[in-house]
């Protein structure tokens, strides 16, 4: 054994015309033999024909037979076994019978060849696609790493009127000087409208009295309640008498008529 395979490694090779090639049109299996025969179809790899399949099939390699004795073993493999499954598609199917139905056996064809297709499909893209080199070229310098740094804030309304009125504190120098108003006690005021009434037993409106004391506007205020307060006072220990006749209308003092004893 060791020298017939000693002779037959020092043996001169054959002529061209005498070694066996083995090419079915170009291409590359049965299965894609298949795959071309049905896209001859032109319907959708899931509802093709497959009676139809395996009769292009069979015929094609009956052709290629007349011509070329040597035909690859798949291809009459895949023809025997397309036939087998014409048969079972033709045939009704027996009840007891353990091996798949041909619709079975069909299906399985078809999603071998859809299969197939994807992945030719996806073979086309990525050689379509421009190659580094060739069609497109790096950069010389290295790309730089870039950071993106968004900041997100958060704050309720309050917050935002705080911080506002915060700052313009900062900004604004201002000098507080406290509002110091002036006040009648009710001992002034009625000291000075028990001088200004006097023994006058007329009725006088109380704004007659305080006519001077009433030339400033930021002591009306305190002048007419102040006095008015006082008026009560002295109304209740009978030293003077008030009335009024319409409603907003003047308030009119005078002093009370003593009793003869």
């Amino acid at each position: 054994m060791t020298g017939s395979l000693t002779e037959w490694l020092d043996a001169e090779a054959p002529p061209a015309d005498e070694v066996l090639h083995v090419d079915v049109d170009g291409y590359e299996g049965p299965l894609d033999l298949l795959l071309d025969l049905a896209r001859r179809q032109k319907v959708d790899l899931a509802a093709i024909s497959i009676l139809a399949l395996a009769e292009q099939y069979l015929s094609f390699i009956d052709r290629v037979r007349e011509r070329r004795i040597e035909v690859a073993a798949d291809y009459l493999v895949m023809a025997a076994w397309l036939a087998y499954l014409k048969s079972r598609l033709m045939v009704p199917q027996v009840q007891d019978d353990d091996e798949p139905s041909g619709e079975m056996l069909a299906a399985m064809l078809q999603f071998r060849l859809k299969r197939l297709e994807a992945m030719r499909l996806a073979a086309s893209r990525l050689l379509s696609r421009p190659r580094l080199g060739l069609q497109i070229y790096s950069r010389g310098a290295p790309e730089p790493l870039e950071v993106a740094r968004k900041s997100i804030w958060e704050a309720s309304y309050y917050e935002l009127l705080k911080a506002y009125s915060a700052q313009r504190e900062r900004g604004s120098v201002t000098e507080y000087r406290p509002y110091t108003r002036t006040v009648w006690s009710l001992q002034d005021a009625r000291d000075i409208l028990q001088r200004m009434i006097g023994e006058s037993a007329d009725w006088i409106a109380m704004d007659t009295y305080l006519e001077q004391y009433l030339a400033k506007p930021d002591e009306r205020a305190t002048v007419r309640a102040s006095t008015f307060a006082s008026s009560l006072e002295l109304v209740r220990q009978g030293e003077i008498e008030v009335r009024q006749s319409e409603t907003f209308g003047p308030i009119l003092l005078r002093r009370r008529k003593r009793e003869q004893p």
